[in-house]
């Protein structure tokens, strides 16, 4: 499988709706131009990202005729982007939309932070599974930002089948830790990492721009299963970047070290049930 996949880098702005399928029309036309077969825009992309009690205002069924146009543009291409999601209860998502020949499809993510300056937890549910979604371009793995962060869920993807991980982020800038590394630094080492360890190919999408006075630190890449980043946004611009995804990059790497295929999943499924069994005798 060859894969022309597409980082959409976009600063969209917070609550409108409209103004943001506009400028995800844009650059999906930009991508298309390009060549690409897969288009990955950022974590919340449709409404920005501090929405706060807006979410109810700006959420969607899967259904909703708002989302008709994505379903259109996708008869070429996969398109994955960010929004709010309603259920069937009622309860709002942060998730990731997946639109692929005029299907949609969605994850949601699984672990909205409210730690240090993120208050996810008060405004949005949580997902509850990390199951593959079907594809043109067969089984992907679909994460939103924190959820890359938990390693048992790229793990899970990846013995699953997957072979190339979606991730679709709204990471804010902090201040630099010591050593002058930025967050970039950091971020793509975790995914070089991850891309390593797992042998998958990744395209990970960050947003840009300022908003409810916190600025987003971009840094979009592809990153091949051998580890190499293969394309990357700047830090402050909305660019659009492409590159080729290939599984010819994950059987190399699977060739090269195997410590992924040895991986047993019935032992780390055993040794689970042994960890939460003692932690239920300690409490």
């Amino acid at each position: 499988m060859i894969v022309q996949a597409a980082i959409a880098q976009i600063a969209p702005r917070l609550g409108d709706l409209r103004t943001n399928i506009d400028l995800h029309l844009e650059f999906i036309s930009r991508a298309r131009e390009a060549g690409a077969q897969l288009v990955v825009f950022p974590e919340l992309s449709l409404t920005g990202y501090t929405v706060r009690d807006m979410n109810y205002e700006l959420c969607l069924r899967i259904d909703d005729e708002r989302l008709d146009v994505f379903r259109r543009e996708s008869e070429d291409m996969v398109i994955i982007l960010g929004g709010i999601e309603e259920d069937e209860r009622f309860g709002v998502y942060n998730s990731a939309f997946v639109f692929d020949g005029g299907t949609t499809q969605t994850y949601r993510k699984i672990y909205p932070p409210d730690y240090g300056i993120f208050e996810e937890g008060r405004y949005f549910l949580k997902g509850d599974t990390a199951a593959l979604l079907h594809t043109r371009f067969g089984r992907i793995g679909v994460l939103v930002c924190e959820d890359l962060w938990h390693p048992s869920l790229p793990m899970l993807q990846a013995l699953d089948g997957a072979e190339l991980l979606c991730v679709i982020s709204a990471s804010p800038t902090r201040i630099a830790p010591a050593g002058g590394r930025t967050l970039y630094d950091i971020n793509s080492e975790h995914h070089r990492a991850l891309c390593r360890l797992l042998t998958v190919n990744m395209v990970f999408t960050n947003r840009v721009g300022y908003e409810d006075g916190v600025q987003f630190w971009g840094g979009s890449e592809i990153v091949d299963a051998a580890g190499e980043v293969l394309a990357v946004c700047g830090g402050n611009d909305a660019e659009l970047r492409t590159a080729v995804l290939d599984t010819e990059a994950v059987r190399a790497a699977r060739r090269e070290s195997r410590h992924f295929l040895d991986e047993d999943p019935y032992l780390l499924q055993r040794e689970l049930a042994r960890v939460i069994g003692g932690r239920e005798m300690r409490r």
